[in-house]
């Protein structure tokens, strides 16, 4: 690596602790402020660093922009695979992973319960109004996404966005309890939909809702691997992710691996 393109790394790495000062850059560096001026400057250039009016030099938005499409090429269904095999061993139930396509929800990924008898929904396309699934989507779009069907479907993602989670009794006309949660990608925004189902025949709503807790736990150990910013309310204690420090997309495959 060439001396120019370590130091500018290296600058970068310790912009990214913080706004630095020129005199502050020269000395994370080792070198003279000349130097370190024309690496800010070229950096600058390239939108990579913003000098502030305070004269601080912090990161600029094309390194925020970069990170950004980079966590949007990550395959959520790759990184969250592991998690939804662990917890349909925990759980005994089907276990999916959905996304919204093209104003529908789509089944990207599923792990069969024991005993369960009816075809994989991976591929599949459901409406986002009146599924558990739909509604977690619908929930963790922005105000100006697309509305939901009604004022009483309106009311009802209204109340998925404030719980973090959404139940149904028959998803997409068919006789299927579900509960589902969100996983959150860069900025707590709303990527996909982890959901437990079952036969409505079989298992009633509030015995599938007990499990829950566990639900809500893979949903964030998947954000967490994803690269968003889950809250601590069942990680630590359930699943052993902890939200405050992010953990590698490997290194999250690999402890949900442990888990299992």
């Amino acid at each position: 690596m060439s001396q120019s393109v370590d130091r500018a790394l290296t600058l970068l790495g310790s912009l990214g602790d913080g706004p630095l000062s020129l005199e502050q850059a020269a000395g994370s560096l080792g070198v003279h402020k000349s130097t370190a001026l024309r690496l800010l400057r070229t950096l600058e250039e390239h939108g990579f660093v913003q000098r502030q009016p305070d004269r601080l030099y912090r990161i600029g938005g094309r390194v925020l922009s970069l990170a950004h499409r980079a966590l949007e090429e990550i395959d959520v269904r790759q990184v969250a695979a592991p998690y939804l095999a662990a917890l349909s061993s925990r759980s005994g139930y089907t276990v999916q992973l959905a996304v919204l396509h093209d104003g529908e929800v789509l089944y990207v990924d599923e792990v069969a319960g024991p005993g369960a008898d009816r075809p994989s929904r991976i591929g599949r396309r459901a409406p986002v109004t009146g599924t558990a699934v739909g509604r977690v989507l619908l929930a963790g779009l922005p105000a100006d996404g697309p509305n939901a069907d009604g004022p009483n479907e309106e009311a009802e993602v209204a109340a998925v966005r404030r719980r973090g989670w959404a139940a149904e009794s028959r998803e997409h006309r068919e006789p299927v309890t579900c509960v589902a949660a969100p996983v959150a990608g860069s900025g707590g925004r709303t990527v996909a939909a982890c959901a437990l189902s079952a036969p409505a025949s079989q298992v009633p709503p509030a015995e599938l809702a007990r499990m829950l807790p566990e639900l809500l736990c893979t949903a964030e150990a998947i954000s967490l691997a994803y690269g968003g910013s889950p809250t601590p309310r069942w990680c630590e204690n359930r699943c052993g992710a902890r939200p405050a420090g992010r953990a590698s997309r490997t290194s999250g495959r690999a402890s949900a691996g442990r888990r299992r």
